[in-house]
């Protein structure tokens, strides 16, 4: 299992390959990215050109293919017309073709590959002998024209005209094979281009393998590590809340103990004295020692005090009508006592509550309500609040409601709800508080009540409330 040693030698080399790793594929991938964006642009940029190119040069040829074969057809009209007007409209015409195609010719001149220079070569120069034979043409009279233009058509300008446009097919030929050389030339390109995709993308799949398997090692490591971390954080937790359960049962036999002593030592004692003082005072009396009385009036009166405040000790350490009477007397006793102190009226319902209950749930119950009304008292300025405890499906229910300011559980909750939370759920049951800001606070708590045999489950009558 992978450990990381206190000097952090392992961790820190981990980190490093795992981060020169990555860093390696992550520049794997942008490089091929990259290269293939430049790659297919340039693919694209070459295609376009060549697209452009033959579609221009294909324009060109086409036009000075349709200027030679219209020339063909004006001269024949000015041949064959009678009429000088409209014969010299055909001799314009055929002008006007001539300068056309002497601009197509200039611009394919232009654009001219090594491959084509021998036949647009002689394509010029059977242009110029073809405009050359027309010259004269254009002298002769009408009835020279008539006597001498048919055989002239047919020897002469049929010929060299289809002449023109074979040489000029023949340019669009190696036009076209010159296309296809370029569509090669991209497909070549584009071979190369997937040839080193084919081997960045097996670089860029072999190093994310190692990385993947060499974080799978380190990450199943790393889990069976943290499930050892939690087993034993698991077991110090069940350790703790057994320790936790050990110091509150001990707290409370400690305060069995020091509240049965309290009641039968120092009660009986100074119960005793009490009633020796009676004795001294009524002797005294008797006697007119009117002084003498007075004094023993007031040491009984300091011992009467002593009585009630450790009888208040003994019962707010441990009430023993908890353990003689059972949870709901002492309930209504503490209710009393709170209302007399501090002036807030406390309600206490209890229906219907079982007799036998076990003794860790009368403690917990009589506990979480004594600190809620602690903290209803000190902290929320509640004027009203009521207390149920009643049992429901093998629960027994308990729901501590007051009149407060409230607060926010989820930001504020102090060592007392804490401690609350903590005995609800050490007996397996459910704790929750609903507050609000000027709302008031309400406890709610539901706490599983073992199976009793039918004779212990004797239940008391309705509680009054108080």
């Amino acid at each position: 299992m992978f450990s990381f040693w206190p000097n952090g030698s392992p961790a820190v080399g981990s980190r490093l390959a795992l981060m020169a790793g990555f860093g390696g594929l992550l520049l794997l991938m942008a490089f091929a990215e990259f290269d293939g964006i430049a790659a297919l642009r340039q693919i694209q940029n070459t295609t376009d050109q060549m697209r452009q190119d033959f579609e221009r040069r294909t324009q060109l040829l086409e036009r000075i293919r349709g200027d030679v074969y219209v020339s063909g057809t004006y001269v024949r009209d000015y041949l064959l017309e009678v009429e000088p007007g409209k014969a010299e409209g055909h001799r314009y015409s055929l002008l006007e073709t001539r300068r056309d195609m002497d601009a197509a010719l200039a611009q394919y001149r232009a654009m001219l590959t090594p491959r084509e220079a021998v036949p647009f070569q002689v394509l010029t120069e059977e242009l110029a002998a073809y405009w050359g034979i027309l010259e004269p043409v254009f002298q002769w009279s009408p009835d020279e024209r008539r006597r001498a233009g048919f055989p002239f058509l047919r020897d002469e300008v049929s010929p060299r005209r289809n002449a023109m446009i074979g040489i000029a097919d023949q340019i669009r030929s190696i036009n076209e094979s010159q296309a296809s050389a370029g569509r090669a030339e991209v497909e070549a390109t584009f071979a190369r281009y997937r040839q080193r995709l084919t081997v960045t993308i097996g670089l860029t799949i072999g190093l994310g393998l190692l990385l993947a398997a060499f974080t799978m090692r380190k990450i199943l490591g790393l889990e069976t590590e943290t499930a050892v971390h939690f087993r034993e954080i698991s077991r110090a937790q069940a350790e703790l809340k057994q320790l936790s359960a050990r110091l509150v049962e001990a707290q409370e036999n400690e305060r069995r103990s020091i509240s049965r002593e309290l009641h039968d030592e120092i009660g009986q004692s100074l119960t005793a004295v009490l009633v020796e003082m009676a004795n001294l005072s009524t002797l005294i009396r008797s006697a007119e020692r009117d002084v003498v009385a007075a004094k023993a009036g007031e040491i009984k009166h300091l011992v009467e005090n002593s009585i009630s405040v450790v009888r208040n000790m003994a019962l707010l350490l441990r009430p023993s009508m908890l353990d003689d009477l059972g949870l709901a007397p002492a309930l209504l006793w503490q209710a009393r006592e709170v209302s007399k102190r501090s002036g807030v009226s406390v309600k206490v319902t209890a229906e219907e509550v079982p007799e036998e209950l076990p003794e860790e749930h009368k403690t917990c119950i009589y506990r979480v309500v004594q600190e809620a009304l602690h903290n209803a008292v000190q902290h929320s300025g509640a004027r009203n609040v009521r207390v149920s405890v009643r049992p429901d499906d093998g629960h027994l229910l308990l729901t501590i409601s007051d009149d407060g300011k409230g607060f926010n559980p989820c930001a504020e909750k102090g060592m007392g709800l804490l401690g609350m939370e903590e005995r609800v759920s050490h007996l397996g049951g459910t704790f929750a508080v609903e507050s609000s800001e000027g709302r008031g606070v309400s406890i709610h708590i539901s706490l599983p009540v073992p199976v009793q045999h039918p004779a212990s489950a004797a239940l008391h009558k309705p509680q009054e409330v108080l």
